[in-house]
């Protein structure tokens, strides 16, 4: 062979020697990242968290602001529905560049083309709303950023909403006939 019974015998004792130090060498640089991989997965669950808890909070002041504009404001046909109030309001928080926030149908009878639900998510969690769910969301990269998209049930709430959507009537009391799907930023 290459190597002499002594050289080859003298070589193991080295690797005896070397090995367990080299193992704690890859230790010493490998564990510090698993913990910080671990410790950024714990940030991001906590921020995933602290965006839920924003969706929570603007889905009770978008939807407060619904049924006061239907309440007080809307009196007739010819009155500024609160719906498209809210369209304008959610088009105005996303030129800012807040947030993106829609109002879409799930009834299966759209007021109008707008309101129906286009990307994988927004079918699905249209399909899940209807179903009773009353939230969805997930998590998604875009463009290097982390997003949550949500979804929340507009439940049938008032009489008044029969005025320009009559396919309401059919619709039990907290039947869900639309949802508001969410876009915001996980920071």
């Amino acid at each position: 062979g290459f190597l002499k019974g002594t050289e080859m015998q003298k070589m193991r004792k080295s690797l005896l020697v070397v090995a367990p130090m080299v193992i704690l060498l890859i230790a010493a640089i490998l564990l510090p990242l698993a913990n910080s991989a671990n410790n950024l997965v714990l940030a991001n669950k906590k921020a995933v968290n602290r965006t839920r808890k924003t969706v929570r909070m603007l889905d009770d002041i978008y939807k407060t602001a619904v049924v006061l504009i239907t309440t007080h404001y809307v009196k007739d046909k010819d009155s500024l529905p609160a719906g498209s109030a809210a369209k304008a309001l959610f088009a105005a928080v996303k030129k800012k560049g807040w947030h993106e926030v829609k109002i879409l149908d799930v009834s299966g009878e759209p007021y109008n083309d707008d309101n129906v639900a286009k990307d994988a998510f927004d079918k699905a969690a249209a399909k899940l709303i209807k179903s009773g769910k009353p939230y969805v969301d997930e998590v998604i990269k875009k463009d290097g950023k982390s997003y949550l998209r949500a979804a929340t049930i507009i439940p049938v709430v008032m009489e008044k909403c029969i005025m320009c959507h009559a396919n309401y009537k059919k619709a039990k009391k907290g039947e869900a006939i639309g949802m508001l799907s969410y876009t915001i930023p996980v920071e």
